[in-house]
């Protein structure tokens, strides 16, 4: 019987020791991206860092407040002491300020693309967080909304075909998800000419190559709060090379004509100065020396001739260079 109860007794240390190695290890991997907008700026103002979870507030569970006070612990000035702050409430964990504004508990928070119930509720490896300060405090009209891509890789030149969609509530608040039609796409915060269609489709040509280009939207008939795509978009040599020589040529023609323009204000000086006109004129000689006394067509002509040649041989000189 003995032998049994410490077979037993062993059996049951290995057991909660093997249990405790597996949840820290767990916790100890536990990552999620975290995504924070202040309801102020065009874009967010931190953009999917990733997070490695832990349980900060001793409840024994990783949850989005875990989360969201390390993220604000590693990137708000001053720490989450300074940036974040929650507490208990009737309704379970609320939030309190987020990203060092405080509006009375006028927050938004979202795991993948889901509305939480609390901040207390749990984050599992992989999940993405979007926590936001809402702009309009009186009808709350601000609308969660996202891309059906969170991130991408492409080529430079390429198409990323996207679908926007947003968050509305019925009279009961029954969450439901609709297209954004006619929003306008961002990209690193400029507007591009892509605007979705009814159905919150749209096709956005990748025109510059480099890594974490934000793409997002905006909307004059609704208050997004912004959606978030980071692309990881490789140099196209062809593109590249294709812009550049564009880019000369336009270069080319400018100086040429701005060399042309010179010649005809030359032109001018030559016939304000010599009383000459350069087109029609007949030479005039003095009679003492037989110099030019009011010009010498001939001779401005020349000069005229070889200052062109001049500019066009350096305009040319200029796009070889490049």
């Amino acid at each position: 019987m003995k032998k049994l109860i410490s077979f037993i007794t062993t059996a049951a240390l290995v057991s909660c020791s093997g249990a405790v190695l597996t949840a820290g290890a767990a916790e100890q991997d536990t990552k999620v991206l975290v995504t924070v907008s202040d309801g102020k700026s065009a874009s967010p103002v931190l953009i999917q860092k990733e997070v490695n979870v832990t349980d900060i507030d001793s409840d024994g569970k990783l949850t989005i407040n875990d989360a969201l006070y390390i993220a604000h612990e590693d990137n708000f000035t001053g720490g989450a002491a300074a940036g974040y702050k929650s507490s208990e409430s009737t309704y379970g964990l609320m939030l309190n300020k987020l990203w060092g504004i405080e509006n009375g508990g006028n927050y938004g928070y979202y795991v993948d693309n889901t509305a939480a119930m609390s901040l207390g509720d749990e984050v599992k490896d992989g999940s993405s967080i979007y926590a936001f300060v809402y702009s309009d405090t009186a009808k709350f009209s601000d609308s969660y909304s996202w891309f059906d891509k969170s991130n991408a890789e492409a080529k430079q030149g390429d198409e990323l075909e996207l679908t926007l969609s947003h968050i509305v509530y019925d009279a009961n608040w029954t969450p439901s998800a609709v297209p954004v039609e006619g929003a306008v796409i961002t990209v690193n915060g400029k507007a591009t000419e892509f605007k979705t269609d009814a159905s919150g489709k749209v096709k956005v040509k990748l025109d510059e190559s480099g890594e974490d280009i934000l793409i997002s939207a905006s909307s004059e008939n609704l208050t997004l709060v912004p959606p978030v795509l980071v692309a990881d978009v490789t140099a196209n040599t062809a593109v590249t090379a294709s812009v550049s020589e564009t880019a000369a040529e336009t270069t080319t023609e400018s100086t040429t004509s701005a060399a042309t323009a010179s010649v005809s204000k030359i032109a001018v000086v030559l016939h304000e100065n010599f009383g000459e006109d350069t087109t029609t004129s007949a030479p005039k000689v003095s009679a003492v020396s037989g110099s030019p006394a009011t010009g010498d067509k001939g001779s401005s002509t020349a000069v005229i001739a070889f200052i062109a040649a001049g500019c066009t041989a350096f305009a040319l000189r200029r796009k070889n260079e490049k």
